[in-house]
């Protein structure tokens, strides 16, 4: 049994969100336990401020995370343009030569029958 394309583009995306709300519950963790060693090499800390410390931490890192994965994502738009466009120029160059190309192999054909004939008579 086929699923329709509509039922098989919604289990994509939800495949897509759930490997993004893992990746970033892992971002998440490995921020926290970087956190929880920085944290440790002050030991004058009382729990609350090793709490606190902690906390901070883990949303600086999230933030930065964020910010690194937006550029990122910008960056592979601008690429994906500027790569669409140069795909673009070189296709209209390729049809402009293979029109050129075949406009002058009709008219040579054109010239060999037009002498052929003069010959033929």
């Amino acid at each position: 049994m086929r699923r329709s394309t509509t039922g098989q583009d919604e289990a994509t995306r939800g495949i897509a969100q759930l490997e993004g709300y893992l990746l970033a519950q892992t971002y998440r963790e490995n921020a926290r336990t970087e956190a929880e060693a920085f944290a440790d090499r002050l030991p004058w800390l009382t729990s609350a401020q090793h709490e606190e410390v902690v906390s901070l931490y883990t949303a600086e890192r999230m933030a930065l995370t964020r910010r690194v994965l937006e550029a990122t994502v910008q960056r592979c738009g601008e690429l994906r343009q500027e790569y669409t466009d140069r795909y673009e120029q070189l296709r209209g160059r390729l049809l402009l030569r293979v029109t050129v190309a075949l406009l002058a192999m009709f008219a040579a054909c054109a010239t060999a029958s037009a002498v052929l004939l003069t010959v033929a008579r």
